[in-house]
């Protein structure tokens, strides 16, 4: 047998040790495939879908958004009782001086919402209530800062304070400044509620290094329900602007009743609420 024939069968027969090597190798990748129950299969799938679903980012906030509700105090019923079960955070501003005042500061903690003081002042208008609890600009530091000891007294659950009325008092720099020194004394926030739009309270506070906010829109002066939604709507309109908005309506059936229709669906377009300790700085 010469040389190159003795090359040809060497090549043959590589060739054919080769063919039969990977025949084998297919035939043990079938039956390993075959071997596998169908839950397995599932599961291995099932596996990469939850993978997936994990990695899927949440839904970003479209914007924050405070209300605060005035004039609890006056009443300490359903409708009160109705702001309480929102299932979102309200700020319960309570005006002191009247007999639900301080029963209902104790239930909105209860209720796991915030408790803070609306506190009586005076306005350009001759407003009558609380005239034993409303700060005056013609009162003597010593008798302002007397009033505010006894309500922060009258209502301890309190962490901060917004005015009630006041288009005159929030004008004031000498009663916005005592009642800033109060309130930094007790580590207590303002709210300045803007019933006037010269008012120094905000300044006032930011001065004294008070934390403080501003309110941007009233939902309620009008208290038809079509007028609530439209202001709720402005209030949403500036949350998407601003990042935060803060709202103040009042203790009444009808706002109740808009808040109540409308939260869901603004907590399911991606707003979410907010206390006002958590926005004040």
């Amino acid at each position: 047998m010469n040389s190159s024939h003795s090359k040809k069968v060497i090549i043959g027969l590589s060739i054919a040790v080769l063919f039969l090597l990977i025949s084998n190798i297919a035939t043990l990748r079938k039956l390993d495939m075959t071997s596998r129950s169908p839950e397995t299969v599932l599961e291995a799938v099932t596996d990469e879908v939850e993978t997936i679903e994990d990695e899927t980012p949440s839904t970003s906030i479209v914007g924050k958004i405070v209300l605060v509700i005035d004039d609890f105090g006056y009443r300490n019923d359903a409708v009160s009782d109705g702001f309480l079960a929102l299932n979102v955070p309200i700020t319960c501003a309570i005006i002191p001086g009247h007999r639900q005042s301080s029963e209902f500061a104790k239930k909105a903690i209860a209720a796991g919402q915030e408790v803070i003081i609306h506190m009586p002042m005076e306005s350009t208008l001759n407003t009558p209530g609380e005239d034993e609890y409303k700060l005056r600009s013609g009162m003597t530091s010593e008798e302002i800062e007397w009033r505010m000891n006894e309500v922060l007294k009258e209502i301890p659950e309190a962490v901060g304070m917004n005015n009630h009325q006041g288009s005159k008092a929030t004008t004031n720099g000498k009663v916005m400044g005592v009642v800033g020194s109060v309130l930094k004394k007790h580590e207590k926030y303002f709210l300045d509620s803007r019933t006037a739009s010269n008012t120094v309270g905000e300044a006032t506070m930011r001065q004294l290094g008070v934390p403080t906010a501003r309110r941007h829109v009233f939902l309620d002066n009008d208290p038809e329900v079509e007028k609530i939604n439209a202001q709720l709507n402005t209030l949403v309109s500036v949350a998407k602007k601003r990042g935060i908005a803060i709202g103040i309506g009042h203790a009444k059936p009808n706002t109740l009743e808009v808040l109540k229709q409308r939260i869901p669906i603004l907590v399911n377009e991606g707003f979410q609420f907010e206390f006002a300790s958590k926005v004040v700085e």
